[in-house]
């Protein structure tokens, strides 16, 4: 397990590459912002193949750094609906551009962690002996 550190170059990596597929690009006037994953998609069959790469490279850096199971399964599903969901025309296109499943798992990523963290301090403060002095 892995503290989330905005210095730690995984993260750094993990958050370029959720902004360059999920928010890269922004439409002036209405400030929606939309990624590589977004346009990839317009690409019947082809783009959202092409975009699950990524996403199951978050999963295994997840599983690298320590996430739970049950992180990684809420991870893996986010990524099969956006695939999923995203192959259908039009439709999926719109929620691939409102979902963001990679700055969703890049957020359960970081959070899982963080929560992993601040148990195993609360832990061991309760294990530490007490300076009793007699």
């Amino acid at each position: 397990m892995v503290v989330p550190d905005p210095g730690d170059m995984r993260f750094a990596r993990l958050d370029r590459m959720a902004d360059t597929l999920d928010a890269r690009f922004r439409i002036p006037g209405l400030g929606w912002r939309f990624g590589w994953d977004s346009v990839l998609g317009l690409l019947p069959g082809m783009g959202d193949l092409v975009t699950i790469g990524p996403a199951i490279y978050v999963i295994y850096e997840g599983h690298r750094l320590g996430a739970r199971k049950s992180t990684l399964a809420r991870m893996g599903l986010n990524s099969g609906l956006d695939l999923l969901v995203g192959s259908v025309p039009i439709f999926g296109d719109i929620f691939d551009a409102s979902f963001k499943s990679n700055k969703r798992n890049v957020a359960l990523l970081k959070e899982d962690l963080t929560e992993q963290a601040r148990d195993a301090a609360r832990r061991s403060a309760h294990e530490m002996p007490h300076a009793s002095g007699w």
